[in-house]
This record gives C-alpha cells, structure tokens and sequence, in this order.
C-alpha cells in the first residue's frame, strides 16, 4: 500500500468515532484532509466542524460542512487530527503544518482526541521530527539561544523558495528544534512553554491523544491510551 493508502484507510476508520449531530474539531495536514473528505460522505450527520486552522476551514467549507468559531462552542465531542510522531504512551510531536497553537486549543476542548497517522509516525523516543515552536517574532533570536541552550538545534522555518520567515495563521513564526532525543516529553513541553515569547510548541504530552489509528499494510493498528 502506498502512504497515501495507508492515511485514507485511517481516515475512514476515524469516521467510526464521529458523534452524529454534534460539532467536530478537524486537525491538519495531509492525514487530516482525508478525513475530511470521508467526513464529507457523512455531514448530514454532523452539526457541523471546528478547524485548526484556515487551510482546513476552506477544505471544510468546499464540502458545504459548517465551519464554527470555537469561542460559540462550549464542547466538542471528538477531535481527529494526524501526527509527525507518537509513541506508545500517546505523546506526540505536531505543528508541521505551521498549524500546532490551534491544534492544541482544539484538542484542549475536545472529550477525546483520535490520532490518525501511517504506521511509520509510530517511534519509541521523539525528536528525530524536528521540534516545532511558534514564537512572536521579536523574540526569534532570544528563544532560539534558550532552545540551543536545551541541547536543541534551532532553526528559522523559512517559506519555500525564499529567505523570509514562515508566518502561521496567528502572524508568528515558527522554530524547528532539530537534533533532540526526548525522553520526558510532558516534562520538556512545559519547560518550553515556559520560556517568554514562546506562543506554544509541537509537544502533545499535557493532553496527548487518546485513540491511535495506525495504517500498516496489514490494516488498521488500533492503539488505547
């Protein structure tokens, strides 16, 4: 199967854990958009979506599925969303998709958090995916010290093809931390939220997934936290 297979087959399967008539949250990335494609055979069930970000809202929104704004919902029953890396104790690595600060909060408020990903995501220690960390941008240069000072690598996401700095959907910039081997992740993700100018970063241990669906050729790996 190729890797493409291997997502659409998790993305079908994540369907089973949608809650009809109620409201949604959906990640991004490319693991994310298949899902929304299988959501969309079913939006007559659905309420309607909370995206992660303004890619996934238009995605959402070309499907004619309701797109609503998280501060009008109170709950949400189940956020679906992919991973650079999990391990098996459902800690994760995210944000290569520039859209990790609103992963997070969508996740935050969500009763159950179902990771989708192809069964190479699946490691025994993180970091070999490099780091995310969104900052402001005028605080670029003195994060970037605290970051090597943690053993890190880092590194100025840069918009392809040029020299200019990515901006993500809230006007920051993003930092990949290359060179970790993390073995306390709860542990380093609040260390570096701790630093000033630092927005969030691309840990997911605090609130980690719940479910995990593994694509393997042999099908569908399905992991409980």
């Amino acid at each position: 199967m190729t890797q493409d297979e291997l997502k659409q087959a998790v993305a079908r399967a994540a369907i089973d854990y949608v809650v009809d008539g109620e409201i949604i949250g959906v990640g991004t990335g490319s693991t994310a958009n298949f899902f929304i494609d299988e959501l969309a055979k079913i939006k007559h069930r659905i309420k309607g979506a909370v995206a992660s970000s303004e890619a996934t809202a238009a995605r959402l929104a070309g499907h004619g599925i309701a797109v609503y704004d998280l501060n009008h919902v109170p709950e949400i029953s189940v956020y679906v969303d992919g991973a650079d890396e999990i391990t098996a104790a459902g800690a994760m690595i995210k944000g290569g998709g520039a859209a990790l600060t609103r992963e997070k909060i969508v996740a935050s408020v969500a009763r159950q958090f179902v990771c989708i990903a192809d069964g190479s995501k699946l490691v025994e220690v993180l970091g070999k995916f490099p780091l995310p960390v969104e900052v402001l941008p005028m605080a670029r240069a003195a994060v970037m010290r605290r970051l090597a000072a943690l053993g890190g690598e880092p590194r100025l996401r840069l918009q392809a093809g040029t020299d200019q700095a990515f901006i993500t959907d809230n006007c920051c910039e993003i930092i990949d931390v290359l060179g970790l081997s993390i073995a306390d992740p709860l542990a380093l993700e609040l260390q570096i939220n701790q630093i000033v100018g630092v927005l969030t970063n691309g840990l997911f241990a605090a609130r980690g997934a719940n479910v995990c669906l593994l694509g393997t050729p042999e099908g569908v790996r399905k992991l409980a936290f």
